[in-house]
């Protein structure tokens, strides 16, 4: 079978397309400027190899893109901040390039919808990319796509973040803008088939479900899908700027992304899909259904490498969890090697000085578990000499550890919503980083209650901690 690209693997669509792929019998590469990010979230498949790429490198996307039959480019620089539009259009420029000479049979790239009327720089950024695209004399099937509905899209995660966290919904005026929500199957299925039946031609389609639905009914269908009360309120106080910041509050979808999707929910995106549904019939899954299949199944990314597979979080996991997490922690750069900072990390726990800072305030986060309905705080340790996966410390489960390199323990005490404390070692050349991040998923209203309670010891245990750690390393070293 051909030898497929799959450029973005680690995003939303692109994840969930390299099984289906390399199920047909493709060759699947997929590429990620997030290596480690990827492999954590891609269960191994024997068609299907991880390789890291960062396009913004003309180089290596010039030695790569050629040797492929099939490239899927699902790219975008949302998350890239503020620069985004001509960071994405030098990268669609580098794509083209390695075009040029080749001998791709067909370039599949996934587009948005374009406003008639209004402007979004994600949106022009869009189709700006696919205009570049078209400068060669490969075949670029362009689809645009609007809202997909699944566990893990943004905009869905947004919404639902939305009706998990907040006791009455406060939202822009935007949210009587209309649009017709894609379920993520059938655009998979729409993908698959572009993929399999090529036309040697340049093609562009617009996709998108059976329902045309205003974001506030919308809105009304995932609070019916989750049985929470209805209560929708629009402000003109929240303008574009006001509801980024509102959104970084609610929702733990990554701001750069709340902020680009905020601009381009102004307006109504209503596909015209006529074209392809003729090309490629299949039966559209309605708005309603998505959801409650959404639902359903968002639990299914704590089945991960993120989690260690571990039964313990998969047990704990519950429904209305925000999918993703919010996020602090501290970054150290040290010319300390990986292993010496590895030599005091892999002490945690120990009696003496379990946490390297502010052992009070861990000691007293313990206590305070009685109050959410926890026991009297366990006094664990590691049997070591060595950490190893299904370590406990104190409360904490080790379920990740890569020997001077990664440390990830699971949140163990009772708290509403799910957590993990993760240490990681970079290679910066002639330095490296260490860095500490605390994860949560929270639960809710409440679950955002404690997050915010609790960021400001965050903020200054875990930039302690690095200190500490690294102060250690070097105590070590010398004597």
């Amino acid at each position: 079978m051909k030898k497929v690209l799959v450029i973005g693997a680690s995003g939303y669509i692109g994840s969930q397309l390299l099984h289906p792929l390399c199920d047909l019998g493709y060759t699947v590469t997929a590429t990620a400027r997030q290596l480690e990010y990827l492999q954590a979230r891609t269960l191994p498949h024997p068609n299907l190899e991880l390789v890291y790429l960062d396009l913004a490198d003309q180089q290596a996307t010039l030695d790569l893109i050629p040797q492929f039959d099939i490239v899927f480019f699902l790219v975008h620089g949302m998350a890239h901040g503020h620069d985004f539009l001509d960071y994405e259009t030098s990268l669609a420029e580098n794509v083209k390039l390695a075009l040029q000479n080749s001998h791709v049979e067909q370039l599949i790239y996934l587009s948005a919808l374009q406003p008639q009327e209004g402007h979004s720089e994600h949106l022009q950024a869009r189709k700006l990319t696919g205009d570049i695209l078209r400068q060669t004399h490969v075949p670029i099937t362009e689809v645009r796509a609007g809202v997909i509905i699944g566990p893990g899209s943004a905009a869905f995660e947004i919404m639902c973040d939305f009706v998990y966290n907040l006791p009455v919904l406060i939202t822009p005026k935007w949210v009587d803008s209309k649009a017709n929500p894609i379920a993520l199957e059938n655009l998979n299925y729409y993908l698959l088939q572009l993929a399999a039946q090529p036309t040697g031609k340049n093609e562009l389609y617009e996709v998108g479900g059976p329902n045309v639905l205003s974001y506030r009914e919308q809105f009304k269908t995932i609070c019916d899908a989750t049985s929470r009360p209805y209560h929708l309120y629009t402000s003109k106080l929240l303008t574009p700027r006001l509801a980024s910041y509102w959104l970084g509050m609610v929702t733990s979808v990554p701001s750069s992304i709340g902020r680009a999707l905020l601009a381009g929910l102004e307006h109504d995106f209503v596909a015209d899909s006529q074209q392809i549904a003729q090309r490629f019939p299949q039966d559209l899954i309605g708005y309603q259904q998505m959801v409650e299949t959404s639902i359903a199944q968002e639990g299914t990314f704590v089945r991960s490498e993120v989690w260690g597979f571990d039964p313990t979080a998969l047990k704990r996991w519950q429904t209305g969890y925000g999918y993703y997490p919010k996020q602090t922690g501290a970054t150290i750069e040290t010319d300390l090697s990986a292993e010496q900072l590895w030599q005091v990390i892999k002490t945690l726990g120990n009696l003496d000085d379990p946490y390297f800072f502010a052992n009070v305030l861990w000691r007293t986060r313990e206590w305070l578990d009685i109050f959410f309905g926890g026991q009297k705080p366990l006094r664990r340790t590691p049997e070591g000499p060595e950490l190893k996966i299904g370590d406990y410390i104190d409360s904490w489960k080790v379920i990740r550890c890569e020997p001077n390199q990664f440390l990830s323990l699971l949140f163990g005490m009772q708290g509403p919503g799910l957590g993990r404390l993760e240490f990681s070692i970079a290679d910066l050349g002639d330095k490296r980083s260490l860095t500490i991040t605390a994860w949560w998923h929270p639960q809710g209203f409440k679950g955002l209650l404690y997050w915010f309670a609790m960021m400001p010891a965050h903020l200054f245990i875990f930039k302690g901690m690095v200190r500490a750690i690294v102060r250690k390393a070097k105590h070590l070293i010398n004597h």
